[in-house]
C-alpha cells in the first residue's frame, strides 16, 4: 500500500513496525499510546537503560501523522499522545502546519527536534529526553509545555510566538556550541512564562522578549561560568511581575502561593551576570532571597529599568557590581543587608518615590548606602534621598542627608574651601541646624558683655555720646547690619580693640552661614 492510499482510506501502511502500527491506531482514536514497562528505573527517559524495538518508532512516521496523518475514527479527534516511546531519527517539522494536539510524556529522542517556523495548536513535551530543541519562529495558538525535560545541547526559541503559556518548570538545559542554554530573543508569550526550578547551564537569553502576564523563575538555578551573563534579558517587557524568588521543593508548583509549613525551599540562584537593562515591568521586579554569585567583572544590571516596585531583598553579592543607573521605580522595598559594599553599587540617575525598608534600616545605614554608590562625590543621590524623606514627612532626616551631602562635597574642595566648610559645619552645620547660631550668639554676647564691662572706653565725642552699655556694645559688634549706636561711639585700645575685631568677625561668620542656610531652605520650598 502506498502512503497516499493509507492517508485516503485510513488503513495501516505496509512498512510500519508493530510499535508504529499501535501509534497509528491510537492517533486515529485520539487515545494515549503508552509503551512504558511500569518499572520506574527502566522507564526513566534520562537513564541509561536501553529501550528496544518494542518501544521504538521512527521520527519520519511521527511527522507523517502530524503533517498528513489519517482521518480520525468516527466520533473521535485525532491526537498524538505518547508515553514511554523512543523516537529515532530527526523529528523535522520545520515550516509545517500541525493541526493535531501533541502530548509526549516520558519519551526519549535520539536526535534533535526541529520545529522552526512550524505552526501548532498546543504542544506538550513532559519529562522527555531531547538532544536539542530547534524552534525558532515557532507559532502556537495555545501552550508550549516543556516541564521536566532535559536538553543536552540547548533550546532555541528565537522570535517564537506562544499563544498562551510557556512552561519550562524543572527542565534541565545544557548549553549549545554558542554557549547558550536557552535562546529566546524576541520571543512573545501571550500569558505566563514559567521556568520554576529550571536548571540552565549556559546563557538564558531573553533579549527583547515580551511576556503577556508574568515571568517566574522561582527556585531556578542559572549557571554560566563560561561567559559574562547567565540571564541576558535587556529590553524585556513583562506586563506584570518578574519573580526571581524561592520555590517549594516537592510541592505543587503553583506560582504565587506560599509553600506549606515544612516544605523545603529552593532559592533562585544565579552564578553569572544578570542584565535587565531597559526592561519594563508592569507590577514588580521581585528579588526576594535571590542569590547572585558574580565575578569581579560581572554585574547585576538594572540600567534604566522601569517598574512600580523593586523588591531588592536578596543576599548581598560578595563580588561584582549592582547597577541601577537611570532606573525608575515607585516603591523601593529593600533591606540594609541586601546592598553591596562601597564601590560595588552604582545609582547615578536612579529615581525612586518611596522607601519601604524590610527590617531595621537606620538613617546612618541609608547614608552609607548612598556613599557606597558614589565613589566620587555626586549630589544627585543625596538630593533624591532627601526629597523622598521630606515627602514622607521626615524633615529632620532630610536635613541630615543634605548636611551629609555638604560634608561629602567639602572633601572635593581646595584647602581654603575646606577650612571655610569646617567653620560653617562647626558653627551652624551649613545652615541645616540654625539653632546653633542662636546658641553661639548668646555665648558670644554673654562673654563680650562680661569682658567689655572691664574695658577702658573713652568716648569719641566727649560732648555727645550715649551711656556706656557693655551688653549693647557687644551686640552692636555681633550684628553686622544693624546699627545700635554703640560701636562707633567709644575708643578701645590694645587688646580690647582686638577683641572687638574678633567679635565683628564672628558676627559676620554667623550671619553668612545663617543666610546660606536660609537660601537653601527657600530653594527647597
Amino acid at each position: 500500500m502506498t502512503e497516499g492510499a493509507g492517508i485516503r482510506t485510513g488503513d495501516l501502511p505496509d512498512d510500519l513496525t508493530a510499535a508504529e502500527a499501535g501509534m497509528w491506531q491510537a492517533f486515529r482514536n485520539g487515545s494515549v499510546y503508552d509503551l512504558s514497562s511500569g518499572d520506574a528505573t527502566v522507564d526513566d527517559p534520562h537513564g541509561g537503560h536501553p529501550w528496544g524495538p518494542g518501544r521504538t518508532v521512527r521520527a519520519r512516521i511521527v511527522c507523517w501523522l502530524l503533517l498528513d496523518g489519517p482521518p480520525a475514527l468516527a466520533g473521535r479527534v485525532a491526537a498524538l499522545k505518547l508515553v514511554g516511546v523512543r523516537i529515532t531519527g530527526t523529528l523535522d517539522l520545520a515550516g509545517g502546519q500541525v493541526t493535531p494536539y501533541v502530548e509526549l510524556t516520558g519519551c526519549r529522542f535520539d536526535e534533535e527536534v526541529r520545529l522552526p517556523e512550524a505552526r501548532f495548536t498546543t504542544v506538550r513535551l513532559a519529562d522527555c529526553s531531547v538532544p536539542r530543541l530547534e524552534a525558532a519562529r515557532v507559532h502556537t495558538e495555545g501552550d508550549l509545555h516543556l516541564p521536566r525535560c532535559r536538553f543536552r545541547s540547548g533550546v532555541r526559541l528565537t522570535d517564537a510566538h506562544i499563544g498562551t503559556d510557556l512552561l519550562l518548570n524543572q527542565a534541565i538545559v545544557h548549553r549549545d556550541r554558542g554557549g547558550r542554554a536557552i535562546a529566546a530573543d524576541g520571543m512573545t508569550v501571550g500569558q505566563d512564562l514559567q521556568a520554576e526550578m529550571l536548571e540552565a547551564h549556559g546563557e538564558f537569553s531573553l533579549r527583547g522578549a515580551q511576556i503577556g502576564v508574568s515571568l517566574s523563575l522561582r527556585g531556578a538555578q542559572l549557571v554560566n561560568p563560561y561567559a559574562r551573563f547567565a540571564l541576558n534579558a535587556p529590553q524585556l517587557t513583562v506586563e506584570r511581575a518578574l519573580y526571581l524568588t524561592p520555590a517549594g521543593v516537592g510541592s505543587p508548583l503553583l506560582s504565587g502561593t506560599t509553600p506549606a509549613r515544612g516544605t523545603r525551599i529552593q532559592r533562585f540562584e544565579c552564578r553569572g551576570g544578570v542584565r535587565l537593562d531597559d526592561g519594563r515591568f508592569g507590577d514588580a521586579v521581585d528579588l526576594e532571597r535571590a542569590s547572585f554569585a558574580l565575578t569581579d567583572d560581572q554585574e547585576l544590571s538594572l540600567r534604566r529599568v522601569q517598574t512600580p516596585e523593586l523588591r531588592f531583598l536578596g543576599d548581598r553579592p560578595q563580588r561584582g557590581r549592582v547597577v541601577l543607573s537611570g532606573a525608575r521605580v515607585v516603591n523601593l522595598v529593600d533591606r540594609a543587608s541586601s546592598w553591596p559594599e562601597a564601590g560595588r553599587l552604582h545609582m547615578g540617575g536612579f529615581a525612586y518615590e518611596n522607601l519601604v525598608p524590610q527590617g531595621p534600616f537606620s538613617l546612618a545605614q541609608r547614608l552609607d548606602w548612598v556613599a557606597a554608590a558614589t565613589a566620587e562625590y555626586a549630589p544627585e543621590p543625596y538630593e533624591r534621598l532627601a526629597a523622598v524623606l521630606r515627602a514622607a514627612g521626615e524633615d529632620e532626616d532630610a536635613r541630615e542627608v543634605l548636611l551629609a551631602k555638604q560634608r561629602r562635597r567639602r572633601e572635593t574642595l581646595p584647602p581654603a574651601g575646606k577650612v571655610w566648610g569646617f567653620v560653617q559645619d562647626w558653627v551652624v552645620a551649613y545652615g541645616y541646624r540654625p539653632g546653633r547660631a542662636a546658641v553661639w550668639m548668646a555665648v558670644l554676647w554673654a562673654a563680650g558683655t562680661l569682658a567689655f564691662a572691664h574695658a577702658d572706653h573713652p568716648p569719641v565725642n566727649a560732648g555727645g555720646h550715649p551711656q556706656w552699655s557693655p551688653a549693647l556694645f557687644t551686640l552692636d559688634l555681633l550684628l553686622p547690619v544693624i546699627d545700635l549706636g554703640q560701636a562707633g561711639q567709644w575708643q578701645l585700645r590694645g587688646g580690647w580693640q582686638w577683641l572687638a575685631t574678633v567679635m565683628i568677625l564672628f558676627g559676620w561668620v554667623l550671619a553668612t552661614t545663617v543666610a546660606a542656610g536660609a537660601t537653601r531652605l527657600l530653594r527647597r520650598s
